[in-house]
């Protein structure tokens, strides 16, 4: 693992949101399939790998995490799509080749290599949980592609205070 701090611009995306609690993970995943052929049909074009953002996160009770997939430029959705834009600035990275199950000791080891380093997340705590200003998981590799999940690649960006 080697994290680094790079800089993104603005990506305007198409999402879904849900209120989950962390067992019922697979419901916002399972957006995906729908938005990508809802877009297809469209003739809308992606620019870049679906991810999970998580907008709001309490791990004792509900976080609330949107699949989202990247677009070229502004597009209309019908609810319950959304569209929205990932907010330019500095992230911490780190691209991690494994289970998905191994993401919540990658996360875990990215706070403490932030934290050690002295940088501060776009982050604030709430009392029903944290509101994350930008921290999603890439999901680079297509599970149509490669059933062997211990073979998926996920890219971690979590944005950095400004």
């Amino acid at each position: 693992m080697e994290p680094t701090i790079v800089q993104c611009a603005e990506q305007p995306y198409v999402g879904r949101r849900e209120s989950i609690r962390m067992t019922e993970f697979a419901r916002v995943a399972d957006h995906l399939p729908t938005m990508f052929a809802g877009l297809a049909r469209r003739g809308v074009p992606v620019a870049g790998a679906p991810f999970f953002r998580y907008r709001m996160i309490d791990m004792a009770a509900e976080m609330v995490v949107e699949a989202g997939i990247p677009v070229a430029g502004p597009v209309t959705v019908a609810a319950p799509d959304f569209t929205d834009t990932l907010p330019a600035g500095r992230y911490a990275t780190v691209s991690h080749v494994g289970h998905p199950d191994q993401l919540m000791a990658v996360t875990a080891r990215l706070l403490d290599w932030a934290r050690h380093n002295g940088l501060t997340w776009d982050m604030t705590p709430t009392p029903t949980g944290e509101l994350w200003g930008c921290r999603i998981e890439m999901l680079m590799t297509s599970p149509a592609e490669q059933p062997d999940m211990h073979k998926w690649e996920t890219v971690l960006l979590f944005k950095l205070a400004d």
